[in-house]
């Protein structure tokens, strides 16, 4: 039930926010700038996509624009989207593993903790540099950077266990760098892909990339039991190798590395230009420091509510997973039938996929935020109604049929409403604040255990998530959002 991922963007706040796009709910339609010489002839550019924009003499009709390749066909794509889902699903290996290799090394389950404790204070910590980072220096560098500091990492362990010289604290500071390379490589895994499709395509892009994150997330903890059960060192090797792939999509595959101007993205996307080494020279010093990305999310009337919200889906959805595998245990569930159970979301995601244009037809973006938060109240209960794990499993799958939804509706919302120069910190700001909860959520659930039953843990759980939400039910903000198509531009003339 947990909204965000690496959660692969662009925005402008409400009162405030520059080139004029109203974030209570709509955003205005962008023309296409046209360079006119002295002869009045219009000059062509190209879109992200490569696609050819027409030029015709003045005076006669307009020649209509070459459609954009499919995006199936579109190679650039299809290929940072491959190496995007290697990078996902190694991360996911790693989750799973990673904690159990510590507990087989120490014994002590307090030290398996500490190692995701480690790797999530790295990636919070760090977050809002990484922001900064994705906007001030070429984004392409910096992704093979961190892809290459995670693919030393994971490869530092197998070559730590052949040697017999494994130990706590290397796993550690293996945690922290893991953790430190998602602040980086996150906003720019977010941009990339969406750099190098045409506008029109954008939701059947962010449809497939909500494919990728659900598909890891499914098939991730599975398979590094597998994995693990071959020798201590394989998963690692999987990771090794997943990281290894996708430093090698991120280096053949060339995309926008600089920042784009505003003015650029105020009349339609442009290349940024390259250097003749294939990278983008730094961009100069933005206004507004680390921190912009915060001050965008605020002035913004539409996104205070929205991103309360997601904060308290998130939070809510990580604390019912501890008291939902305490009482599916007590039930007589096996540990292999409480993952089945508990990979409802994920597949219930990964179905989710092909939803995303259809919700969106259906609702504004407020209504379908609250109607999928509104859902998880009753999912939390699940567990108490009669039926067991089948039960669960399909609340679980229900309520995350509506996550790809959110996560393309925060990509429209936010990421492709700001300039391109503060796109990497509001995404960072975005994602921290989204998951700020998440840690309290884990520790909530274990004060709640100490104290009261599975079932009373998981009653408060949903108690506390309906009142959170009754005060962004009760206000007009989210329920009169529009989505940004809705508005229409004004008539020439």
């Amino acid at each position: 039930m947990r909204a965000t991922e690496d959660t692969d963007e662009d925005t402008n706040g409400g009162a405030g926010m520059a080139d004029g796009v109203d974030m209570a709910g709509t955003a205005g339609t962008t023309g296409t700038a046209r360079a006119t010489d002295g002869a009045g002839t219009d000059r062509a550019g190209t879109d992200r996509a490569g696609t050819a924009k027409a030029t015709t003499p003045a005076g006669t009709p307009a020649v209509p624009p070459v459609p954009p390749v499919p995006l199936r066909r579109n190679l650039r794509f299809q290929a940072l989207w491959a190496g995007q889902a290697c990078a996902t699903l190694g991360m996911r290996i790693g989750d799973t593993a990673f904690p159990l290799l510590v507990l087989a090394v120490t014994g002590s389950s307090t030290a398996a903790g500490a190692f995701g404790a480690v790797q999530m204070t790295a990636t919070l910590v760090l977050g809002v540099h990484g922001g900064a980072v994705a906007d001030r220096f070429d984004r392409r560098r910096v992704l093979i950077a961190a892809d290459g500091a995670r693919l030393l990492a994971s490869a530092s362990v197998p070559a730590a266990l052949a040697l017999h010289r494994l130990t706590l604290v290397h796993l550690l500071l293996v945690a922290a760098v893991v953790g430190a390379t998602v602040s980086y490589s996150g906003p720019i895994r977010m941009l990339a892909l969406r750099s190098v499709v045409a506008p029109e395509q954008l939701r059947q892009a962010l449809a497939q990339d909500e494919a990728r994150m659900s598909g890891a997330s499914l098939a991730g903890p599975p398979l590094a039991g597998l994995l693990l059960g071959l020798g201590r060192a394989v998963p690692f090797l999987a990771t090794t190798l997943a990281s290894l792939l996708a430093v090698a999509a991120a280096v053949l595959v060339r995309f926008p590395g600089r920042p784009q101007p505003a003015a650029a993205d105020a009349h339609g996307p442009q290349h940024a230009p390259d250097t003749q080494d294939g990278h983008a020279p730094a961009a100069p010093p933005q206004p507004g420091g680390a921190l912009a990305g915060f001050r965008v999310l605020a002035a913004a009337p539409l996104l205070r509510p929205a991103l309360a919200v997601l904060l308290v889906i998130n939070l809510a959805g990580t604390a019912l997973v501890l008291p939902v595998m305490v009482l599916l245990r007590e039930h007589g569930t096996s540990s292999g039938g409480i993952g089945l159970t508990l990979a409802g979301e994920a597949l219930g995601a990964l179905a989710g996929t092909v939803l995303v244009s259809r919700l969106h037809r259906l609702a504004g973006p407020g209504v379908l935020l609250l109607a999928t938060a509104w859902t998880a109240v009753p999912v939390t209960l699940s567990p108490l109604l009669p039926g067991g794990a089948p039960t669960v499993f399909a609340a679980l799958f229900v309520v995350g049929a509506g996550v790809p939804a959110l996560r393309v509706m925060i990509d429209l919302l936010v990421f492709q409403q700001v300039p391109d120069e503060l796109r990497g910190r509001v995404i960072a700001a975005t994602i921290t604040l989204i998951t700020a909860g998440m840690p309290a959520g884990t520790l909530a659930s274990g004060l709640l255990l100490d104290h009261l039953s599975p079932a009373a843990a998981l009653t408060a759980i949903a108690a506390l998530l309906a009142a959170a939400l009754v005060p962004a039910t009760a206000g007009r903000t989210l329920r009169r959002a529009a989505w940004p198509e809705a508005r229409t531009a004004p008539s020439a003339g």
